[in-house]
């Protein structure tokens, strides 16, 4: 046993839930659970849970599983119970804690439901322990509390996968930018910035299809079409980058999700088109954290709470 865990077992409830916070991401279909040791910055034991979930099951059932995996943490640690602060998907309440997630083919059964209360009183720990706050704001935050941007007072980033995020910090407040939306050439730029996008290109240039990003990367070696596609991708994601750093003047830009495996086939595409485009281009750089930025992110939702205790 660390160290670190032995004092903390040795501490109150009271001052053990001010150091140690639970970070949870909520995915399409999983759970990801790691618990955050804030004044280290660190992931304690660099013990991260990953379960499955259905997300076309009931509420109950994909409620049970989420409090099960929770369970499953403070069993590994012996804990009775820590904050939580989850990193989400929207859209979603984050304030009250309610899920309005509906017509994306995920957590259809959580539409409307107040999930905050639902999970108090699964785990029996106060609603206020229990925080949420979007995906992409949780990955930008992750980042500059322990990742590529720390240290950095204005930051941007972008979570690339099945779909796209976006978020923006100045001067240590971090909040989705909503990016995801915006108009381009009739639709929305995630239909472009995107796994699905990519995909998309790649079928329009030769009629097939592929299963992400990751084989179609393999691919680049011998299919000039592939390359296209990588292509006409960085194209997309250069002028969405374009309006954000234009809009943000950041010093730095974060970029991460399932992309980001494929970043030496098309950010040298990116980097020469913003040369072109900017006056000046700030620092743009890989994830770090990868999937643990979000974990660490969401457990961020208490950072304030525990800098008040350390004080």
């Amino acid at each position: 046993m660390s160290t670190a865990l032995k004092l903390c077992l040795c501490m109150s409830n009271y001052e053990l839930n001010k150091n140690f916070v639970l970070g949870g991401d909520i995915g399409g279909s999983h759970i990801t659970l790691a618990l955050i040791d804030l004044s280290s910055r660190t992931i304690l034991e660099d013990f991260v849970l990953r379960k499955r979930v259905d997300p076309h099951a009931s509420a109950e059932i994909i409620l049970e599983n989420w409090c099960d995996s929770i369970r499953e943490c403070w069993r590994k640690f012996n804990l009775v119970n820590t904050r939580i602060g989850f990193a989400m998907p929207g859209p979603f309440d984050y304030e009250a804690g309610v899920c309005l997630i509906k017509g994306f083919d995920k957590y259809e059964s959580l539409y409307e439901m107040n999930i905050r209360s639902e999970l108090s009183e699964r785990l029996n720990i106060a609603e206020s322990e229990i925080a949420f706050r979007n995906d992409a704001e949780a990955f930008l935050e992750g980042e500059i509390f322990c990742g590529a941007a720390r240290g950095y007072n204005h930051a941007i980033g972008l979570t690339i996968g099945t779909g796209m995020g976006s978020a923006c910090s100045h001067s240590g407040i971090t909040v989705d930018a909503e990016l995801s939306v915006t108009n381009y050439a009739g639709e929305i730029i995630e239909e472009f910035v995107s796994t699905r996008g990519l995909i998309r290109l790649y079928k329009e240039h030769n009629g097939l299809d592929v299963k992400d990003a990751m084989e179609l990367a393999k691919l680049c070696s011998e299919d000039t079409k592939a390359v296209q596609a990588f292509k006409d991708f960085a194209r997309y994601l250069a002028w969405l980058l374009n309006l954000f750093i234009v809009r943000e003047n950041p010093e730095i830009v974060v970029i991460g999700g399932n992309i980001a495996n494929s970043w030496d086939i098309f950010m040298g595409d990116v980097q020469e088109r913003l040369t072109y485009s900017l006056s000046r281009v700030p620092k743009i750089v890989k994830t770090v954290m990868g999937e643990n930025a979000a974990l660490i992110g969401g457990a961020c939702c208490f950072k304030d709470v525990q800098e008040r205790f350390i004080r």
